[in-house]
């Protein structure tokens, strides 16, 4: 895991769910500065022997500033990240400017596997690729963690992009947008855009055929470049018929 992070000594670096400090005591010899959160607090005082070089911080990931602790962005980013909260922190650390030089992140194997878009896409898909270039690196057996969880892990690295490949006006929109079509994640594109956008369904098929996007797709299929002209012509504010929006969605 650490060999894989790439970390070098001018390096910054985030570590996420830290607990007793078993990488953060090698993050500290690689790196110029380690930054360890951990929000159980009984394992505050282990993590703080094991590495008492790093800045140790009880705190929920999701509530920190991470403008404040990076203000130059260009961190990298490692941790063991619970599988309930993959998908909020993707978006919590991508999102915002300024970003993560990189991501190495365990996560449960299916998630690595959908954020790099080997089982089709899905809303977290779509942000990994928006911001960053994905890879799975290895997986994990359950016997790698004490206690051993009932599914399997993979380190998954995301390289973040100089500039995000998504180029909308409103990026806040386009996901909304996006999260809107993945509640119908299997349903075919014509149908799930007419009863969003309240267009007959035969305009809507012609509208997609114009894009050269088969009515009859789902939005699982989808690739970026594709979400970009779809959001031009169905979730535009400059588009005639009413704006799609999205109730909560939670980014898987």
């Amino acid at each position: 895991m650490i060999e894989t992070a790439g970390i070098q000594p001018e390096d910054e670096v985030l570590e996420v769910g830290a607990g007793p400090g078993t990488l953060t005591a090698d993050l500290v010899r690689l790196a110029r500065r380690v930054v360890a959160v951990e929000v159980d607090q009984r394992l505050l005082s282990r993590l703080r022997a094991a590495a008492p070089e790093a800045e140790v911080l009880s705190a929920d990931i999701l509530e920190l500033d991470l403008g404040t602790l990076f203000p130059e962005g260009g961190e990298v980013v490692v941790g063991n990240i619970p599988y309930y909260l993959s998908g909020a922190l993707l978006r919590r650390l991508l999102e915002p400017e300024p970003r993560p030089k990189r991501l190495s992140l365990v996560v449960q194997r299916e998630v690595a596997q959908r954020w790099c878009g080997e089982d089709g896409w899905s809303l977290s898909t779509v942000v990994v690729h928006a911001f960053s270039r994905p890879r799975l690196a290895f997986t994990l057996p359950p016997a790698a963690f004490r206690p051993p969880p009932k599914v399997h892990s993979a380190l998954v690295v995301l390289e973040v992009l100089p500039r995000p490949a998504l180029q909308v006006p409103d990026p806040a929109r386009f996901f909304r947008f996006a999260a809107s079509l993945f509640q119908f994640r299997r349903k075919q594109l014509q149908g799930s855009l007419a009863r969003l956008s309240g267009l007959p369904a035969a305009d809507v098929a012609a509208r997609l055929r114009s894009l050269c996007i088969e009515p009859s797709r789902r939005p699982e299929t989808l690739r970026l470049a594709e979400w970009e002209v779809l959001h031009e012509a169905f979730g535009s504010p400059m588009c005639s018929q009413p704006v799609i929006t999205a109730s909560s969605h939670r980014l898987r």
